[in-house]
């Protein structure tokens, strides 16, 4: 197969990072198209590039499973566990109706403490590592996790003060010391700027109380919530103003939800029972806002049978009147009303709120309004030293997402049972809300795996703007057999979401798109025969980008996403300027003000992504030659050659000429006429705009390479770029895709 050129590239998505254990947790044939143009995305102009690393093309295996998980733990009247019941001592319920226990487990783990590191352990904060050795692998994960008490020690710094970090770290450390027992596995995870592995999963004191006494009290950088614009039983700041936060702590809320959300889907890997302590100085939520997230958090540390343990690691806290002495003065009269007092109770409640929620809903307890931090240790102890695994398979097939209530009993009499009381059901499409389809949106443009339900084509290019910006157009392609269309009236009716984003080399995000398309087509046409080309662009300095675009069509829910990198190459020291040459079969009435180059004249060229065409079709093609030298012996303008008088002269000439070469193999089947040009038609970008027509009548069936002569014969510089088409029969035709959708 003919090599494509680097200016314009075709490829099918697949690229795959697989992630590892919790060390990697940081870590078509055009018939017919319907057109839907976006505006050109302003964008800042890209910093200085940076080397980043390829990805290798794997592909997505997708499993999913509806075995529920119920972790409990039986405890006779004395609270001593009882460790010899069986399968058919339990009944398990849900939402009142009995359902059939299909797995069965009984884990009993050493609880004797470890004997106490020697007094040089105690103080050791820098010295010399011991060998690292391998807990987890990908091949002896399970192996080496079977019959552990599985820990992660959750230090959020993005929401605790000094003071609270101190606290927390010194109940970690005095675990290890005295409480650490054997069966013991912990690991240690952060969250400040970003997510942080510390440690993995280890059983080494020695190493965890490394890494414990590497924090400093510099390590709490927690912030309280911003304001919500009542300038009354705030602080007085001087400030002239008080704004309005809310954004921030909904934004604030929902990163530390999604940060316990990502941990858990990695200890999902591992079969065995889970406890994340989670050490924060609590968590609000903005009304509705964070719902969604809350309940993705929820529902994934179910699906992992994780438990989630959260310390409010303030302790007990005294709310005076006027604040405490680290506090300013407050505004207003709140304070001689009381309503300071209240709101400050009430603040403090709602923090504490989520932190009940997470560990409730997942089988932990949360420990509040306590200064003996080491409790939250010895409940996960004892919660995970003898308990009984129930799996069952749900009787509902609803995928509604709503909470099922988990009841379990046995049929012996004295018995306390400890047991998480439910779970979301899992939801479809039908019953996502708007919070849910932003999520998955956004998760499906953070997803280092490829989605591949909807199949998604897509092409860029680029042409130059000024000395320092280039126009970058690109096209998505989704085959119209992979929209289902639904009947409204005489027309039939889908519409589909796009997102998108552009990384620079160093990872930030340069430009954006997000657009909903709305497809109305009638009845009587072919639906399945066409494809939706959506079409935007951006403005992007000379580098190496990465391009992600996630479709969504509205009617399942099903994704697609296409991703790769693409090169704006920096073409001032090239000895011929050149921008990419863009193959079209159609233009389309222009009905905006753009600064797209493929825009001439009130049409817009469509790009032909596949580069497949039929004999009934004509062939554009479209590029630009950038500041060719200048001729300095023009000859006279054509009109006046047998003119008595002379022309006046050409300002600026130039001398170039370009053709287009057809070869089929390596026979020549066609060459358009030599087209010469002797000025800039382009002359704000100082280019040179070349567009040719070539119909394909005259060319048989069968694949072509396509050369593309430039020659500027003032300069003595040449290229000859190639680009493979195909060519078919010509098909019957069939009634252009008429189209109510437009784009935002």
């Amino acid at each position: 197969m003919a090599s494509r050129p680097k200016h314009h590239f075709f490829t099918r998505n697949a690229f795959n990072r697989n992630p590892g254990p919790l060390q990697r947790l940081l870590s078509l044939a055009l018939a017919g198209t319907l057109l839907f143009t976006s505006a050109v995305a302003q964008t800042p102009a890209a910093q200085q590039p940076q080397t980043t690393k390829g990805d290798q093309g794997l592909y997505r295996l997708r499993v999913e499973t509806e075995l529920v998980l119920v972790n409990v733990v039986a405890r006779d009247k004395q609270g001593k566990p009882v460790t010899d019941l069986k399968q058919e001592d339990f009944t398990l319920l849900e939402d009142g109706k009995s359902q059939r226990i299909s797995s069965f487990d009984f884990e009993n783990l050493d609880t004797a403490p470890l004997a106490a590191p020697n007094a040089p352990l105690q103080q050791t904060t820098n010295g010399p590592a011991t060998p690292a050795k391998p807990i987890l692998t990908a091949k002896d994960a399970d192996q080496a996790l079977s019959n552990k008490r599985v820990i992660v020690l959750f230090f959020d710094l993005s929401s605790m003060g000094p003071d609270e970090m101190e606290r927390s770290v010194q109940a970690a450390r005095k675990y290890v010391q005295t409480r650490m027992t054997s069966a013991d596995l912990i690991a240690i995870v952060t969250l400040a700027s970003s997510l942080r592995l510390d440690q993995d999963f280890t059983g080494d004191q020695a190493r965890l109380l490394r890494v414990l006494n590497r924090f400093s009290h510099s390590e709490g950088q927690g912030m309280d919530n911003g304001s919500t614009g009542d300038a009354d039983g705030i602080e007085e700041t001087g400030n002239a103003y008080t704004p309005d936060e809310t954004e921030y702590n909904q934004f604030n809320t929902d990163r530390k939800l999604q940060a316990l959300q990502s941990l858990c889907q990695v200890l999902g890997k591992f079969n065995q029972k889970k406890s994340i302590i989670y050490f924060s100085s609590g968590m609000t939520q903005t009304g509705i806002e964070n719902q969604a997230a809350l309940r993705s958090a929820v529902n994934t540390a179910i699906k992992a049978n994780v438990a989630i343990y959260t310390m409010d690691s303030r302790g007990l806290e005294a709310e005076p009147p006027g604040g405490s002495a680290s506090t300013a003065s407050l505004r207003g009269t709140a304070m001689y009303s009381g309503s300071a007092v209240q709101s400050r109770l009430d603040a403090n409640f709602a923090s504490q709120e989520t932190l009940t929620t997470l560990s409730g809903d997942t089988g932990g307890k949360a420990f509040l309004d306590t200064n003996d931090l080491g409790q939250i240790f010895d409940r996960v102890q004892r919660d995970t030293s003898v308990y009984y695994v129930l799996g069952y398979k749900s009787s509902s097939a609803l995928r509604d997402g709503k909470y099922r209530h988990i009841q379990v009993k046995v049929n012996r009499a004295g018995l306390n049972l400890e047991f998480r009381k439910g779970y979301y059901a899992p939801k479809d499409f039908q019953h996502f809300n708007a919070e849910d389809k932003e999520q998955q949106m956004e998760d499906e443009l953070a997803s280092e795996l490829p989605n591949t339900d909807v199949a998604v084509y897509m092409a860029a290019s680029y042409f130059r703007m000024d000395d320092r910006r280039f126009y970058v157009p690109v096209a998505l392609v989704v085959p119209g057999s992979q929209i289902p269309f639904t009947k409204g009236g005489d027309k039939d009716k889908a519409s589909l979401d796009i997102v998108g984003e552009v990384l620079d080399e160093l990872k930030r995000p340069v430009g954006s798109v997000r657009e909903t398309v709305k497809l109305s087509l009638d009845a009587s046409q072919e639906v399945r025969r066409k494809n939706v080309q959506y079409s935007t662009g951006f403005l992007l300095a000379a580098g190496k980008y990465h391009f992600k675009f996630v479709v969504r069509e509205n009617q399942s829910g099903r994704l697609g996403s296409f991703e790769t990198d693409f090169t704006v190459p920096d073409i001032k020291k090239a000895p011929l300027k050149m921008s990419s040459v863009v193959l079209a079969s159609q233009r389309q009435p222009a009905t905006r003000k753009t600064q797209n180059p493929l825009v001439r004249d009130g049409n817009e060229l469509v790009p032909n992504i596949a580069h497949v065409f039929t004999q009934d079709q004509h062939l554009y093609f479209f590029y630009e030659v950038y500041d060719p030298a200048k001729d300095k012996s023009p000859e006279p303008a054509p009109e006046a050659k047998d003119a008595k008088e002379k022309a006046p002269p050409v300002k600026n000439p130039i001398h170039l000429l370009t053709s287009i070469v057809f070869f089929n193999g390596k026979v020549k089947a066609f060459e358009t006429p030599l087209i010469e040009a002797r000025q800039l038609n382009a002359t704000e970008r100082k280019a040179a705009v070349f567009q040719f027509d070539v119909p394909l009548a005259q060319l048989k069936p069968g694949l072509y390479t396509c050369q593309v002569n430039v020659i500027d014969d003032a300069g003595g510089n040449f290229t000859f770029p190639r680009l493979p088409i195909l060519v078919r029969e010509k098909i019957n035709a069939s009634p252009v895709a008429s189209s109510a959708g437009s784009t935002n």
